[in-house]
């Protein structure tokens, strides 16, 4: 037997994900959200097949039955012997990939964690309220289900740890010669390089924002000698996300995914969707178009 891989965090995310979806749109009584252990490492292959479907693994009904298995197994105790241990265990499991695939497209109630198995709690209800159902997409935790965030954000969406994309001129001293006018959250790609900034010449610069006051957005750069800019924003500064990062996505976005889904014992609300593709909308960034709810 293989323990788990090191998904615990995404476990324990979940509890703050739960919490939230309860407040916004609490699931039937009747599904359980405490009984939730995703993942097991079952075989030795990469997280992506060659065709490019996602390879998920295991996912455990109970958690309580897997943890008590390896427990036993840890201390000697059970060697897939005796059939009382092992068929409860067997029955426990249930193989991701074999699941049917569904497109769904709803709004989002909550979310939590990050791209490497953080997960989304939406309601495909078309008038979402407190006793719409509500299912919860899980993220892969190799970080290879794609996430695409686009639309619009307030300025006031502009905290520390965002990485955004400006068009600026600043002087020797990084201070920003025009206010901005635009202001881009994004996710760098892979192998991504920043640029030194040049003092005096209007550039496309990436950086990381280490404040927002009022009116100045101060950002941090990873070369050249100036390293950190104090940028003016314009009054009527346009903020946009185009990310594929999960702390952007918020209650009220729309989201169109497709996914694997469990809807039995020990699934999340209506059912755990286990998504290889997310899209999520800021609302006034969405076209004008059917009404939302399931497909």
């Amino acid at each position: 037997m293989r323990r788990s891989l090191s998904y615990s965090r995404a476990g324990r995310a979940l509890a703050t994900l739960v919490a939230m979806a309860a407040v916004a749109s609490p699931p039937p009584a009747a599904a359980p959200l405490n009984a939730y252990n995703p993942y097991a490492d079952t075989q030795n292959l990469p997280p992506v097949a060659p065709d490019g479907t996602l390879r998920w693994g295991t996912f455990y009904k109970s958690a309580a039955i897997q943890q008590a298995y390896e427990r036993l197994w840890n201390l000697g105790a059970c060697r897939n012997t005796n059939k009382a241990i092992t068929i409860p265990v067997e029955m426990n499991k249930v193989a991701i990939d074999s699941l049917p695939e569904e497109d769904f497209r709803g709004i989002v109630v909550g979310a939590t964690g990050t791209l490497r198995g953080g997960m989304i709690a939406f309601t495909t209800a078309a008038a979402p309220g407190p006793d719409a159902p509500t299912h919860v997409a899980a993220l892969h935790p190799a970080g290879v289900s794609k996430l695409t965030v686009s639309g619009p954000l307030p300025v006031t969406a502009l905290r520390p740890g965002l990485t955004v994309r400006v068009r600026t001129e600043v002087d020797s001293k990084g201070v920003g010669t025009q206010p901005l006018e635009q202001i881009d959250v994004i996710t760098p790609p892979p192998g991504f390089k920043p640029v030194a900034i040049q003092a005096g010449r209007v550039e496309s610069v990436v950086g990381t924002v280490v404040k927002r006051q009022a009116d100045t957005l101060v950002l941090q750069v990873a070369a050249g000698r100036i390293r950190r800019l104090s940028l003016p924003i314009a009054r009527d500064a346009a903020v946009r996300v185009d990310a594929s990062q999960l702390d952007v996505v918020a209650p009220g976005d729309l989201v169109t995914l497709t996914g694997r889904v469990w809807r039995g014992e020990g699934c999340l609300g209506e059912g755990t969707v286990f998504a290889s593709a997310v899209t999520v909308s800021k609302p006034s960034a969405v076209e004008p178009g059917p009404k939302v709810g399931a497909p």
